[in-house]
């Protein structure tokens, strides 16, 4: 039995869904194409998971994501995340990406040494893999050396992370993102 509950909401770039538990959300999941496709990857990724409505802590993480993208401000730093079932290096890689400002980014190596260890690009790399909160954990922020895109693993994949960083203004219009 979970104490997990998820919603799927549309936006921007379609049918996005989050899932949470009484200490906050414990997953955000990008378009997968319907929003049957984004509901059956929730329950996927969180067995047991039961389709509710809200409630107004929720509903305000779903309002900024929205928000975001379609361009507006960034207000998703003070959303809770439920980190408890995420070793001490990635809470700390997470919460370093979450003060990435929409709008910029950083590389994986960066991103390691402001996390104290300067060696440990292909781990925050991995912890970004893996990354429950896409867009609340801003990965998509976070590049390769030299602003080579890295990898992505929402549906599309580097085109999709490119796009979110176009929305933000990252990358201007028109532009072709380096490899």
């Amino acid at each position: 039995m979970t104490d997990n509950s998820y919603t799927v909401f549309q936006t921007p770039i379609g049918h996005c869904g989050v899932a949470w538990n009484a200490l906050g959300l414990v997953g955000v999941q990008l378009p997968e194409g319907s929003a049957v496709t984004t509901s059956r990857r929730l329950v996927g990724r969180f067995a047991g998971a039961v389709r509710r409505t809200p409630p107004p802590l929720v509903r305000q993480a779903i309002d900024a994501i929205k928000k975001l993208l379609r361009g507006g401000p960034d207000e998703l730093a003070s959303i809770a995340l439920d980190l408890s079932g995420h070793s001490a290096f990635c809470r700390r890689v997470y919460e370093l990406a979450r003060a990435i400002p929409a709008g910029e980014t950083l590389s994986y190596g960066e991103l390691a040494a402001r996390a104290g260890e300067p060696a440990a690009a292909r781990a925050v790399g991995q912890a970004m893999a893996h990354n429950p909160f896409p867009l609340i954990v801003p990965c998509h922020r976070v590049l390769a050396a030299h602003g080579r895109a890295g990898g992505f693993s929402a549906r599309g994949g580097v085109e999709t992370k490119f796009r979110l960083l176009r929305i933000e203004g990252a990358i201007r219009q028109g532009a072709l993102p380096l490899g």
